[in-house]
């Protein structure tokens, strides 16, 4: 009887790590409109891709996969939210997925920030991720901003460096900044919870994977700040009025799997008008 039962509970896990592979195979394409319909005056747009944790470690979508289901779409601006690799041999495999994320002709350019796996790097073995990104054309944002102009309106593009491993500095990231549309990247979004002091119109992160394996529930991102206690992991959200976005993330860490996840990429298309309240928001998902 108990081989019986081993052998049952051996045919579950087995399915378990199938299905859960399978969930790796296939990215969720999310579409976000964030728009201010309550003004009469049209203002500006620009539409972000948006791709965060990698982990090329652990990845099952391929860069020809990710041109492919691309291709179609305008890009004004790349930001890639941190959490590329952890490992200096696996820093090769990187390029693939930026050659074909260029072949995509963001008309503003592409943006990138640390996340905390990144920094399992040495100082050495960083800087060379940091030279190969920007050798394809990305700018890597250490606590500083960019200033670029769409259409006449002056967007502010925030790069915030990784709260986790406390080397984020907010002021620095701010400093100099006088007006336009305030755009956060960064990685963990529980910084959120310390800027109430500097204004944001927007931020994407990413760092929790929509729980990779949310089943029942993710109950060991808990250690993972104080947004998960507030049941906020993937998605969009707001806090004090303020929209950030959440990504599921493109890769896999720990070991190859998804349980009530799934690799995802962004489009955010947003209304480039600077307002301290809430934004009407709309959000699709396309798979």
């Amino acid at each position: 009887m108990i081989y019986f039962i081993l052998f049952i509970i051996a045919i579950l896990l087995s399915f378990f790590f199938y299905k859960g592979f399978n969930n790796t195979q296939i990215a969720v394409i999310n579409t976000v409109k964030i728009n201010q319909t309550n003004s009469p005056v049209k203002h500006s747009s620009i539409r972000i891709l948006h791709i965060s944790d990698m982990h090329l470690e652990n990845i099952s979508i391929t860069p020809e996969q990710l041109y492919e289901d691309l291709k179609d779409q305008q890009i004004d601006l790349i930001a890639l939210t941190g959490d590329f690799l952890d490992r200096k041999r696996t820093i090769p495999k990187l390029i693939p997925y930026l050659e074909q994320l260029n072949r995509l002709n963001p008309v503003y350019g592409s943006y990138a920030v640390f996340g905390n796996h990144d920094y399992v790097l040495r100082e050495k073995s960083l800087k060379e991720l940091k030279d190969l990104l920007t050798n394809y054309g990305y700018k890597t944002m250490q606590n500083e901003h960019e200033c670029i102009d769409v259409n006449g309106q002056a967007v502010n593009i925030i790069g915030i460096d990784d709260f986790s491993t406390n080397r984020s500095n907010i002021d620095n990231s701010y400093k100099g900044i006088e007006s336009g549309y305030n755009l956060v990247l960064t990685h963990d979004p529980n910084i959120v919870l310390h800027m109430d002091h500097v204004h944001f119109d927007y931020l994407l992160s990413g760092h929790f994977h929509g729980g990779q394996i949310y089943w029942p529930k993710p109950y060991h991102l808990i250690k993972m700040g104080k947004l998960v206690r507030m049941n906020m992991v993937k998605g969009l959200h707001y806090y004090k009025e303020r929209p950030f976005y959440i990504s599921e993330g493109l890769g896999q860490t720990g070991v190859n799997i998804r349980i009530g996840s799934k690799p995802e990429i962004t489009l955010h298309e947003v209304q480039l008008q600077t307002v301290e309240k809430q934004n009407d928001v709309e959000s699709t998902i396309a798979g």
